[in-house]
């Protein structure tokens, strides 16, 4: 059973950082993709970034060089490094990872921009 678990979320004023944090039970290393993905009050969840298996990432376009995805197989953990947090990245983020075509989901962290 593979479990996800987000840490790193909070309150920050805009244009500040935060470091999400996603620690997987079990090596990560077989995940064919992991991701972060966030669900903002009233609206849908929507994919943020992924990381393949060999580190390749892609980014949805808002975040786009203010936000980083990295991952360290060794600690089974994937982060997301926000930077330059503006008040519309205010949502529950999710970590998730894909196995085998089978989806996983953390239950989420919740990152509050204030403006």
């Amino acid at each position: 059973q593979v479990q996800l678990v987000e840490s790193g979320g909070g309150l920050v004023q805009a244009g500040g950082s935060l470091r999400l944090s996603c620690e997987a039970s079990g090596s990560i290393f077989s995940f064919n993709v992991m991701g972060w993905f966030r669900q903002a009050p009233g609206k849908q969840r929507e994919l943020v970034a992924t990381i393949l298996s060999g580190g390749a990432a892609n980014y949805v376009d808002s975040v786009k060089g203010r936000f980083t995805i990295s991952r360290d197989n060794a600690k089974n953990t994937v982060y997301l490094q926000m930077n330059s947090l503006k008040p519309e990245d205010t949502a529950v983020y999710y970590c998730n990872a894909i196995l085998r075509g089978t989806a996983y989901w953390g239950k989420g962290t919740l990152v509050t921009v204030s403006s």
